[in-house]
């Protein structure tokens, strides 16, 4: 489990083919150093397994699944790519529940400068994630914990403060690039909880589940 708080930006070294998917070398110095064999690390927002570890770099296995699923497959040597350790029980949650597991790709539509290098960055998203996206709810963009500042016909739009933009992947992103996404997992739960529920029988109210935060 991950919080969406990237703590480095790592560089892509070497993609080296498979039989079944691809071995990922990145280049890293912050998460290298407690990082242990078997470790999971999120890159770009995946959840990958640390292996072959060497001073400055860890490797990681994609899977023929990952590489269709997400934005890896397009990367190419020396990509930019947004690191993340997993979370310590005795850490803070600065961001919000993030499992690694990404549902779609989205593609950038426009990163525009509002001032003060903070930037307005609208994301159009797949349909099938439309019902788990909510205004001042959580998404997370290639790994990055952000809120949903607008909702408009299937584009996402999420404000990015100087200090995300200059520590992450995003100052090199461009209208039309791909980033992975991840929804917060607690609207897959409510929409399951949901789905089990005759709201006919139950006194719960879909009113009231809005009333409480859901």
């Amino acid at each position: 489990m991950f919080t969406g708080i990237i703590e480095e930006l790592g560089r892509l070294e070497a993609v080296e083919p498979r039989a079944a998917g691809s071995r990922l070398r990145i280049a890293a110095r912050t998460v290298m150093s407690d990082l242990r064999e078997g470790d999971s690390v999120s890159v770009n927002g995946v959840c990958l397994t640390a292996v072959e570890l060497k001073p400055g770099s860890f490797a990681a296995d994609a899977s023929p699944e990952t590489l269709e699923r997400s934005s890896l497959g397009a990367l190419r040597t020396g990509s930019p790519v947004n690191l993340e350790r997993a979370l310590q029980a005795n850490a803070r949650l600065g961001g919000h529940i993030v499992q690694g597991h990404v549902d779609g790709i989205g593609r950038i539509v426009s990163l525009d400068l509002l001032g003060d290098n903070n930037w307005w960055l609208k994301v159009q998203a797949p349909p099938e994630l439309d019902r788990y996206l909510v205004f001042k709810g959580s998404v997370a963009i290639d790994g990055i914990s952000l809120t949903v500042a607008a909702l408009e016909e299937g584009v996402v739009s999420v404000t990015i403060i100087p200090h995300t933009y200059e520590n992450t992947n995003l100052r090199g992103k461009r209208p039309g690039d791909m980033v992975n996404l991840e929804t917060d997992v607690l609207a897959r739960y409510v929409e399951k909880m949901l789905g089990t529920l005759d709201l006919k029988q139950s006194r719960l109210t879909i009113g009231e589940l809005r009333e409480q935060g859901y």
